[in-house]
């Protein structure tokens, strides 16, 4: 039973981890796509058709 409790709390633990390294991952990928939508939009007007 113990051995149950054990794989329990490393299964919990390693999702815990797992979810704080997405979340991170995320709001960094949502930063990059940010600045580069800005750049973009900055640097329309420099071009011509």
């Amino acid at each position: 039973m113990e051995k149950l409790y054990q794989k329990l709390n490393s299964v919990g633990i390693s999702s815990l981890v797992l979810g704080i390294m997405t979340v991170i991952f995320g709001i960094g990928v949502g930063v990059v796509m940010i600045i580069n939508g800005a750049r973009t939009l900055g640097g329309k007007r420099e071009i011509i058709f």
